[in-house]
C-alpha cells in the first residue's frame, strides 16, 4: 500500500473492505481511540495516519506533513505519537471483525488450524544487543488460508498450544515446540484434537497400559516405513492423555542431512549428541488425538505436512507486506505498527488456494 492508496479511490474500497465508515467509528469510540475530533477528523482518517506511519518509511513528521498537504489531517507529531499509543486495542478490534467467521459453517465440518510463531526484532541498541524481539503468535486456517488468530507478546513469553481459544470440533496441528501434553489435555477437554510433532525427549512416555515406554527402543525394533502405535503423555496430575504415535521413517539421504546439522549446532556449541536424538533424527515423529478410524495414519502425515503454509504467510508479510521491526521503543506504538501490517495482509493479501504440499 502506497500514500497515494491512502487518499484515492482505492482507500474507499479499503474502508468498505473493513467493514465502513460506521463499523470503523464505532470501534474506536469502544476501544477508546478516537474520541474527538481534535486536528483529526474521523476514526477513519485516524486508521489511515496510523497506516501511513506504520506501511511508510518517512517516520511521524512526514506522514503529518504528507497529511497536511493532502487535507487529510492538522495535527503535529506530538499529538499523533499520542493517538498511536491509544491504537493498539482498536487494531486488535478491527482484524477481530475481519477474522469472524460464520459459526454455523464450523459444524458442518472439521476445522483445520495451523498453529506457529513469528518474531521481529525490538527498536533501539540496547534491545539488540540483548536480542529483544517482539513474538507474534499467531493461528491459520488452512481452508481459508488466513490467520484468525493473532496475539502479540516479547520474548519472555513462550509459544503455548492453548493460547488459542479452542473451537469445538477443530484440528490443531503444531511443531515440535507446542509438544505440551499438560496444554494439549485442556485444547482435548474443550472438544479440539490436535496433531503435534514430537521430540523423543522432554514428555514422558509410556505406553497404552500407562507403563514407562521406550520410544528410542521402539524405533529401532520397526522395519516399517510408518510406525504407529497407542502412547500416552504423562501429566502433572491427572490421568495420562490417551495418543497416537505415527512415526514416518526418513530416507537414508535425508536422515544423514539431520544428523549432520544437529552433529554441527552441538559441536559449535561444544555438546555432546546423544545417541537418542540421532536415532530419532532418522523419523519424523507425530502423536496426534484424531480417531484412527476416520483418520489413518497416513492422513495425519499429509494434514502436517499442510503445517509449512503459516512459514509461507509469515514470509508474505515480511516480504510482500514489509513486516519489519518497527522502528518505535514504546510497546504502546510497536504493538499497533505491527498490527497495521496484519490489517493490511488480511485485506490485501489473500493467499493462494493452489498451493502443493511440501515433502515432511
Amino acid at each position: 500500500m502506497t500514500d497515494e492508496s491512502l487518499v484515492d479511490d482505492g482507500w474507499a474500497e479499503t474502508i468498505e473492505l473493513l467493514g465502513g465508515e460506521e463499523l470503523i467509528a464505532g470501534s474506536a469510540r469502544e476501544t477508546k481511540a478516537f474520541l474527538r475530533p481534535r486536528g483529526i477528523r474521523s476514526a477513519c482518517d485516524l486508521l489511515r495516519l496510523t497506516l501511513a506511519y506504520s506501511l511508510g518509511k518517512v517516520g511521524l513528521r512526514g506522514v503529518v506533513a504528507w497529511a497536511a498537504a493532502s487535507g487529510i489531517a492538522d495535527i503535529s507529531d506530538v499529538a499523533l505519537l499520542g493517538r498511536l499509543r491509544n491504537a493498539g486495542p482498536w487494531l486488535q478490534q478491527l482484524i477481530g471483525h475481519l477474522l469472524k467467521r460464520e459459526e454455523a459453517g464450523l459444524a458442518k465440518g472439521r476445522l483445520i488450524r495451523i498453529l506457529d510463531a513469528t518474531a521481529v526484532a525490538k527498536a533501539g541498541v540496547h534491545e539488540k544487543k540483548n536480542n529483544g524481539l517482539w513474538r507474534m503468535h499467531c493461528a491459520f486456517e488452512l481452508e481459508r488460508e488466513q490467520f484468525d488468530f493473532i496475539e502479540i507478546t516479547d520474548q519472555g513469553e513462550a509459544e503455548l498450544i492453548d493460547r488459542v481459544p479452542v473451537i469445538p470440533g477443530e484440528i490443531r496441528i503444531g511443531d515440535r515446540a507446542y509438544l505440551q501434553a499438560d496444554r494439549i489435555a485442556k485444547v482435548m477437554a474443550q472438544g479440539g484434537d490436535v496433531v503435534v510433532r514430537a521430540p523423543w525427549k522432554n514428555v514422558r512416555w509410556l505406553d497404552a497400559s500407562g507403563e514407562a515406554f521406550d520410544l528410542i527402543g521402539h524405533l529401532k525394533s520397526c522395519r516399517e516405513e510408518v510406525i504407529e502405535t497407542p502412547v500416552r503423555l504423562g501429566l502433572k496430575e491427572g490421568e495420562p492423555v490417551k495418543m497416537r504415535l505415527i512415526a514416518l521413517r526418513k530416507s537414508e539421504a535425508a536422515a544423514q542431512e539431520a544428523r549432520r546439522k544437529i552433529n554441527k549446532e552441538a559441536k559449535a556449541k561444544g555438546k555432546q549428541v546423544r545417541q537418542e536424538t540421532l536415532i530419532a533424527a532418522g523419523f519424523v515423529i507425530l502423536v496426534t488425538s484424531l480417531d484412527q478410524d476416520e483418520f489413518d495414519a497416513d492422513t495425519v502425515l499429509k494434514l502436517y505436512r499442510m503445517r509449512w503454509r503459516i512459514e509461507l504467510a509469515f514470509k508474505r508479510l515480511k516480504s510482500l507486506i514489509g513486516l519489519r521491526a518497527p522502528p518505535a521503543k514504546d510497546p504502546r506504538i510497536a504493538k499497533p505498527w505491527i498490527l497495521a501490517h496484519f490489517l493490511i495482509a488480511l485485506v490485501t493479501e489473500p493467499l493462494s488456494q493452489e498451493l502443493g504440499v511440501s515433502p515432511p
